[in-house]
């Protein structure tokens, strides 16, 4: 199996976790709160964005990180630019359209909408956030 191969098997357990988080702060929002399922989807791909470039510092491109705090500041600010942006505009332009334009359900149109940022948060983490230093 290819390092890259083996870094997206990481990546997607992380994220799978991360779907966790995001449907349970969702549902906590949207259904227990009463906040409207756009406000509450944006909270929630927030939190998952958070717990997911915590465990792939620590876990999927550990082998990158390190350089001290000033070094993970700049992923973290990477991170939100490149996985961030795609994960928050992807899911709620998406929910906008499945929940309030094709009436799906909030829960099963955001896990649509997660998968469908998958590969491009992969793609952002590996040649963006935790991209390799330049040899020089």
């Amino acid at each position: 199996m290819s390092a890259l191969a083996f870094r997206w098997l990481k990546f997607n357990a992380v994220g799978a976790i991360g779907i966790a988080v995001q449907l349970a702060v969702l549902a906590f929002l949207n259904k227990a709160l009463g906040m409207s399922y756009l406000a509450a989807t944006g909270c929630a791909v927030e939190a998952a964005v958070l717990h997911n470039f915590l465990w792939h510092e620590r876990f999927t491109w550990k082998d990158r990180s390190g350089g001290g705090p000033r070094a993970a500041a700049v992923r973290l600010v990477r991170f939100h630019a490149g996985n961030g942006l795609i994960s928050i505009l992807g899911n709620l332009l998406l929910m906008r359209f499945l929940v309030g334009m094709l009436h799906w359900r909030v829960l099963i149109a955001n896990a649509v909408t997660i998968a469908a940022c998958s590969l491009l948060n992969f793609a952002a983490g590996e040649w963006f956030v935790f991209r390799r230093p330049r040899v020089g």
